[in-house]
């Protein structure tokens, strides 16, 4: 005798899955949106505020890894940990909140590719724009590596819990639309 659990959600295959009801799928997409939104206001105020101070000590850097090297290299590891862990931290928020807002960028290769796009265009601005702070291509490759993190432990969930997939048409074994096998 099949549990609850076990029993498929819709009367279709069991890889289904029914979408939440409008009112609450409207409700999680403004949420997330209102996120995203506080989110931009908090990356721009960290990442393109000027620090005028800094800017004798400040170096572009397109060398993968060089900058890891530099934080690793540093006495202090708390200092390390923050550069890096709050690099990190700064992409999870991508990860969890894009495919939410918006579903045509669900899938694992398009958050990592959206985010890595929008963190290159911070840096860029960064670089030309801001005193005191300089490209970093080690900082991208870091918020990029949030954004898979975030996406793998809550995004992809949330936005197979707010949007439902369309079924696929033309697998084996299914009829196609004209009713042809």
């Amino acid at each position: 005798m099949a549990s609850a659990a076990s029993r498929p959600r819709t009367a279709g295959s069991g890889n289904e899955r029914r979408p939440l009801p409008l009112p609450l799928r409207l409700l999680a997409t403004l949420c997330a949106f209102t996120f995203m939104v506080a989110f931009a206001v908090v990356l721009a105020r960290l990442t393109l505020q000027p620090s005028p101070a800094s800017e004798a000590l400040t170096h572009s850097n397109l060398t993968p890894g060089s900058s890891l090297r530099a934080y690793l290299d540093q006495p202090e590891l708390r200092d390390a940990v923050k550069q890096i862990g709050g690099n990190i931290l700064l992409g999870v928020p991508f990860g969890v909140l894009v495919p939410v807002v918006a579903p045509r960028t669900r899938g694992i290769l398009r958050v990592l590719l959206l985010t890595a796009t929008v963190m290159l265009l911070v840096e860029f601005a960064q670089g030309a724009l801001v005193t005191g702070r300089a490209f970093d291509i080690d900082d991208v490759i870091l918020n990029t590596t949030g954004a898979l993190i975030g996406y793998l432990l809550l995004g992809r969930r949330l936005s197979r819990a707010v949007h439902a997939r369309r079924p696929r048409r033309g697998r084996a074994g299914e009829k196609s639309p004209a009713g042809k096998a």
